[in-house]
């Protein structure tokens, strides 16, 4: 953007304007996508992941005095160290950050520091420093235009510039104020709920060393959406000592947790060969052995890797979740009849926890046996009404109907699997034939419809956008 308006400035008047005008429309669309959800991300979804953040959250949400049944912590499949808002009560972590932390205490930091966002409403604030700043553009633009048609055409252009620089540097002090906002309501927070202060510390000292290996200046703030990590250290560090929860210990069991799932984390996100450095076959650690499980399993060795599940069993054999990666390796390693036992475990002791029910239905459905479809059912229509926003658990559902020759109903399930998957064409195609084949005006029907109505809708509004 600097580049630009730095660079050689032409005389002809139209040519001028006419860069100047593309400049507003991307000026413009870059606060539009500032503000929208970042859909096309990758979510990792995780029944140990969400009831640890569940669990890291909670104290945090009730400091903030949130309904708890209305927030919600999802993992993005990204290296950025970054967590977000993006409206209603969703806080959006990248699975970089969670690998940068080195303790849950850093997390839960961040976690409330995206908590006073949510509480102070900022993302739907956002549109009022995206007013004031393209209120400045355009009337720069108007006031710039006129002087090019009276003939002053290096005034004009000089106009359109200081324009738009004022413009953002409008809206980067308007989100440098919100972030203080939210750093303020965050130790809060932290402070209510008993928590010290000490992982959010951590956590910025980090961001900093990163910034420094940037070269990004560490003089000032201007020109930036955030404050500088180093001014944010000093600022709370003089609230978080003050603070009766500084110097409290963390909890040991969610620290432990913590360390888990952040090497599951790696194993599962990172190329086996770097999670194989990190825990090298000398750490017989949990932890490790979390990660090589699903490294080995990664790279399509199915023997080391439930090698390390078989020893993760052996130390904890009641454990909800070293089953399920018992199950789920035996069943992608083309052994479901081996894995029901696992999975079904799993299910019982997680009181079927709906993303590994969808994973058992998967095996009951991968055995190819007639006897099993029944169970599938079951278990996948009660994963579906605990979740239903789990569209590998719908596209499963679908399959037990296909296969019991309820047509419409599998069409159904297509229908809500494409609609949580984005893909409007597919849910108006399935939608519209399982309405087909549905009595008129039953539930069945009437869901078949909404669905019609709203994948209709997005595909328009997607068009549009092209």
């Amino acid at each position: 953007m600097r580049h630009f308006l730095a660079g050689p400035l032409s005389r002809a008047a139209p040519r001028s304007a006419g860069r100047l005008a593309c400049f507003l429309v991307a000026f413009l669309t870059l606060f539009s996508l500032m503000v929208q959800p970042v859909a096309a991300q990758s979510i990792l979804r995780d029944a140990e992941t969400e009831a640890l953040f569940t669990d890291m959250v909670a104290p945090l949400v009730a400091a903030s005095e949130l309904d708890s049944k209305h927030v919600d912590v999802v993992l993005i499949n990204d290296d950025q160290i970054n967590a977000f808002v993006a409206g209603g009560q969703r806080i959006y972590f990248y699975s970089g950050l969670i690998n940068t932390a080195d303790t849950a205490n850093e997390v839960q930091g961040v976690m409330a520091h995206e908590l006073g966002h949510i509480t102070g409403g900022h993302a739907i604030r956002f549109d009022e420093g995206a007013k004031t700043a393209t209120g400045i553009t355009l009337l720069s633009l108007i006031l710039g235009a006129a002087a090019i048609a009276a003939g002053a055409g290096d005034a004009g252009m000089g106009i359109m510039a200081a324009g738009q620089q004022a413009a953002m540097g409008k809206f980067l002090a308007f989100s440098r104020v919100q972030e203080r906002s939210a750093d303020s309501a965050g130790a809060r927070y932290l402070g209510e709920a008993g928590i010290s202060g000490k992982g959010s510390i951590n956590f910025f000292k980090k961001l900093q060393n990163y910034e420094f290996r940037l070269g990004i200046p560490q003089e000032d703030s201007y020109g930036r959406t955030h404050p500088l990590s180093g001014e944010r250290v000093t600022l709370l560090r003089d609230v978080y000592e003050k603070d009766p929860a500084w110097d409290k210990q963390p909890d040991p069991k969610l620290e432990a947790r913590f360390q888990r799932v952040k090497a599951k984390l790696l194993g599962f996100t990172a190329d086996p060969a770097v999670t194989l450095r990190k825990y090298p076959e000398t750490d017989q650690s949990i932890p490790a052995r979390y990660a090589r499980a699903y490294a080995w399993h990664k790279s399509a060795y199915p023997d080391r890797a439930l090698y390390e599940a078989d020893k993760l069993l052996k130390a904890e054999p009641n454990d909800p979740y070293f089953l399920e990666l018992q199950g789920q390796i035996l069943l992608e390693s083309g052994k479901p009849d081996e894995a029901l036992k696992s999975l079904r475990r799993a299910v019982q002791l997680t009181n079927n926890q709906p993303l590994i029910a969808s994973l058992f239905g998967h095996a009951l459905i991968a055995t190819e046996d007639p006897q099993y479809l029944d169970e599938a059912e079951q278990v996948l229509k009660a994963a579906v009404n605990k979740d239903n926003r789990n569209p590998f658990a719908w596209y499963q559902l679908g399959v037990v109907y296909s296969q019991k020759g309820d047509n419409a109903r599998a069409q159904l399930a297509t229908a809500e699997s494409s609609l949580l998957e984005q893909n409007y064409a597919g849910a108006i195609r399935s939608s519209q034939i399982a309405m087909a084949g549905i009595k008129e005006n039953t539930p069945d029907w009437i869901r078949a419809q909404d669905i019609s109505f709203i994948a209709k809708a997005e595909f328009e509004r997607n068009s549009r956008r092209r």
